[in-house]
């Protein structure tokens, strides 16, 4: 096995195939990156068990191949080795006894790698399939997965739920204190119903290698496993099982109190009351709605620190009074996800959870927060 290569565009692609190794894995060979060479093209596959990456890079003047073969390099001291490497392009050969041979200008190498023989195969995923546009599943996963749980006691809640109907989809994600989500249109799609949870961190893995790209994503359904394949790479992760819990019942039909703000204003307000309420065990901001004065209070205060109150200005405050706590960094990742410059904030009671929706009703997102009891 022996090809030469392009230093920086091998570098690239195995930048996104590195996402997928863990240096905590439990079977010693996934520590590795496997690489398959053809007549064809140079295939480098990652796994850490809970998610996969494998790309492929064809056969150019980037890509010399002279022979094909299979082979696991150890992928930390391996990428390492090539971003250090002088030239521009360096040759990779595997020689007698596993031992592969690095060169690049005066730079050689001899390091030991592993059968490929002993690389667990990727699962083969033959269900539905269907596709997505990048941007729409990026700007899901941007406006959900920030609220999912990081507690393992309920495992579905790790995920992002999404539900395939009538030509939406609805992303929910929530860790029980906070919630969101985003309903968008899609004109392709799966052709039935359905319903699949997916990890929170698997699902960040794969924003970042989704980056800007600006194309379409075909998605492939297995019965635990799916597979997101664009340009020359395939993502593939394992769904949760489970069903998720019916989310709809806890938004609120109605409100008492509504106010509209600028999301910058709100956002830098909480910034610097924060900067007192992390001290605090709580961490608890109070938002104070006066209708009849028209004014909206916000206030921190940490025994140990000291306290900050400080008028956050409004576009429109209507219904009644009211004294509400709430943790400014739950509003704080609410403001971050929102799709416009301005949100409505919906109250119910002062121990009733909240709504965050944008300032345009065409746009179907919805942000539930409840709130601290502070006495």
């Amino acid at each position: 096995m022996k090809f030469t290569v392009n230093r920086n565009r091998f570098i690239n692609d195995l930048n996104s195939v590195l996402k997928a190794i863990s240096s905590r894995v439990q079977i010693p060979i996934l520590s590795g990156i496997k690489l398959d060479l053809t007549d064809d093209e140079l295939i480098m596959t990652g796994s850490n068990t809970d998610i996969s990456i494998e790309l492929s890079q064809p056969a150019s003047d980037d890509l010399k191949i002279e022979s094909t073969g299979s082979i696991v390099v150890t992928a930390h001291l391996f990428s390492e080795i090539v971003r250090k490497l002088p030239g521009k392009e360096f040759t990779f050969d595997v020689k007698e006894g596993s031992q592969i041979q690095i060169t690049s200008e005066r730079a050689d190498y001899t390091i030991n790698a592993l059968e490929a023989s002993s690389y667990p195969r990727l699962p083969e995923i033959t269900g539905t399939s269907f596709t997505l546009p990048s941007k729409t599943l990026r700007e899901l996963i941007s406006q959900t997965v920030f609220a999912v749980s990081t507690e393992d006691s309920r495992p579905t809640l790790t995920g992002v739920n999404f539900t395939f109907k009538n030509g939406q989809i609805k992303a929910v994600a929530t860790d029980s204190h906070r919630l969101s989500q985003r309903i968008v249109d899609v004109e392709s799609g799966p052709s039935e119903d359905l319903s699949l949870i997916i990890p929170g961190k698997n699902l960040q893995e794969l924003a970042q290698i989704i980056g800007d790209a600006d194309q379409d994503i075909r998605v492939y359904l297995g019965d635990s496993q799916i597979r997101f394949e664009f340009d020359r790479l395939s993502f593939y992760t394992r769904l949760l099982e489970g069903n998720y819990p019916d989310v709809d019942r806890l938004l609120p039909t109605e409100s008492t109190t509504s106010v509209q703000f600028a999301v910058s204003d709100l956002s830098q307000t909480l910034s610097r009351a924060s900067l007192l309420t992390h001290a605090n065990r709580t961490n608890a901001v109070q938002m104070k709605l006066n209708v009849d004065d028209q004014t909206v209070l916000v206030s921190g205060n940490s025994p140990e620190v000291g306290k900050i109150e400080e008028e956050v200005g409004f576009s429109s405050l209507t219904g009644k009074n009211l004294t509400i706590s709430f943790n400014p960094d739950y509003m704080a990742a609410a403001l971050r996800a929102s799709v416009t410059d301005s949100v409505i904030i919906n109250f119910t009671e002062s121990l009733r959870p909240f709504t965050v929706v944008p300032n345009d009703q065409s746009i179907e997102f919805v942000q539930l927060i409840t709130p601290i009891r502070t006495f």
